[in-house]
C-alpha cells in the first residue's frame, strides 16, 4: 500500500506538472528504457546499432541497482531493453526479480535465437509482465533479410513452443508477437496475422510501424504537428544506456542528441531536471519543438494531451496494457485520429494494426 500511494502521489505530481506547463518537475518519471546490455547476435538494417557502434559490454550491476533503488518509489514500469538482445544479458533473470523485489513491472522484447526450451522455462518462472517477440515477416525470405544471422524456422518453432509453454503453464505473462511493418514484408500483414493468430498462448499480434528513420530519414514530424507537448518529457520513459548515460527518449540517442547525464555520477532527480531538460520542456510548450534538433526529426507518434493526462491517471502497468487497445482504436477510425500524430511518409502513409486476440486470458 504504501508504494502504491507514493506512486500515485508522483502521477499527481507529474500530471499537474504538464498541464501546468511546468518545466521543473518534484516528481520523477514514470517508466524507463533500460538497455542492461549493449550486445547483439544480429545485423538488422532498421536497427540503430547499425549505424552506432555498440560495445560488447553489459550495464553493471552498480548502476542498475543504483537506478531501481532511486526511481523504486515512483518507477512503476522498466522496459528492459534497448539496441541489444536481452537474453545475452547473464543477468538479465536477475535483474526481472530485483525489479519486483522493488514492486516494479518488467517488460522484454527478443529476437528469439536464444529461446531453447531451458530458456524458455526459466524466463516463465520470473515475474515478467510482458514480453514481445519480434518475427519481421511472415516468408523466409523477407525475415531473414531484416534479421541477418537469424534462421526463420528456428526462430518461428522457438516463438511457437514458448508461447504453448506459456499456455501450459497457465503464466500471467502477457505476450505479443510483432513484425515491424517495412517495404519488403509490408504485403505479408495479412498471412503474418492469420499465422500467429492461431498460436495459443499468443495474447496479440501487432504490426507495427518503423520509428528508427534508417529506412526512411525523410520521414519525421512537421512543425504544425507540434501542437502539444511530447508526453516523454513529463511522463517518460526516460532511456538508459547500459552504461549509465541518461537519454529524454530513446528516439534521443538514436538521433545523436546529448545524454543529460550519468546514473553513477548524479542523482537521477538532478538528471530530470537538468538545464537541457528544462529546455526542451519550454521549447514544447512554446510550440517550438521543431527547433530542437532530435524532435525535429523524430518518428514517434505524438499522443493528445487526454491521453497523456489519462496514462498519469493510471499505473504504468495498466497503461502498458492498455496502449494496444488505444491504437488500435483510433487507427481503426473508432477513436478522432486527432489523439494520436504519426510523423508524416513521403509514402503513402500505412497505418498501424492491433489485434487482440478473442482467447480468454490466464
Amino acid at each position: 500500500m504504501k508504494f502504491v500511494l507514493m506512486r500515485a502521489w508522483n502521477r499527481a505530481k507529474l500530471l499537474w506538472g504538464y498541464l501546468r506547463h511546468k518545466s521543473s518537475l518534484n516528481a520523477l518519471p514514470v517508466e524507463y528504457i533500460v538497455e542492461t546490455t549493449a550486445k547483439c547476435n544480429l545485423y538488422c538494417p532498421m536497427c540503430p546499432r547499425e549505424t552506432h557502434k555498440q560495445p560488447k559490454a553489459d550495464m553493471t550491476e552498480e548502476i542498475f541497482s543504483r537506478l531501481v533503488r532511486e526511481s523504486g518509489g515512483s518507477a512503476e514500469h522498466m522496459m528492459l531493453i534497448g539496441l541489444g538482445e536481452p537474453l545475452m544479458d547473464r543477468k538479465i533473470f536477475d535483474r526481472i526479480e530485483y525489479c519486483e523485489r522493488h514492486n516494479i513491472s518488467t517488460l522484454l522484447s527478443t529476437n528469439g535465437t536464444f529461446f531453447d526450451e531451458k530458456t524458455c522455462a526459466r524466463l516463465l518462472d520470473t515475474p515478467l509482465e510482458h514480453i514481445t517477440l519480434s518475427f519481421d515477416g511472415a516468408t523466409k525470405e523477407s525475415y531473414e533479410y531484416y534479421r541477418k544471422g537469424a534462421n526463420f524456422e528456428k526462430v518461428r518453432d522457438n516463438f511457437i513452443r514458448f508461447a504453448r509453454m506459456k499456455k501450459e503453464r497457465n503464466a500471467k505473462v502477457q505476450v505479443v508477437v510483432q513484425m515491424v511493418r517495412m517495404q519488403r514484408n509490408a504485403g505479408e500483414v495479412d498471412d503474418f496475422i492469420r499465422f500467429w493468430s492461431a498460436i495459443p498462448g499468443i495474447d496479440q499480434v501487432r504490426i507495427k510501424e518503423d520509428e528508427t528513420n534508417l529506412l526512411q530519414p525523410e520521414a519525421g514530424h512537421t512543425p504544425q504537428d507540434w501542437k502539444h507537448p511530447c508526453h516523454y518529457l513529463w511522463r517518460g520513459p526516460m532511456y538508459v544506456k547500459h552504461n549509465g548515460d541518461v537519454y529524454p527518449c530513446c528516439q534521443s540517442y538514436m538521433l545523436d542528441g546529448q545524454p543529460l547525464g550519468n546514473v553513477a555520477a548524479q542523482p537521477l532527480a538532478e538528471i530530470w531536471n537538468s538545464v537541457e531538460m528544462q529546455r526542451m520542456r519550454m521549447l514544447h510548450v512554446a510550440r517550438r519543438a521543431n527547433e530542437i534538433d532530435i524532435c525535429s526529426r523524430c518518428c514517434t507518434t505524438i499522443p493528445h494531451p487526454l491521453l497523456v493526462a489519462g496514462s498519469l491517471l493510471l499505473h504504468g502497468k495498466t497503461v502498458r496494457r492498455a496502449l494496444p487497445w488505444i491504437e488500435r482504436l483510433v487507427y481503426g477510425s473508432r477513436l478522432p485520429r486527432a489523439l494520436l500524430t504519426p510523423p508524416k511518409k513521403s509514402a503513402e502513409e500505412a497505418e498501424l494494426v492491433q489485434i487482440e486476440l478473442s482467447e480468454p486470458r490466464p
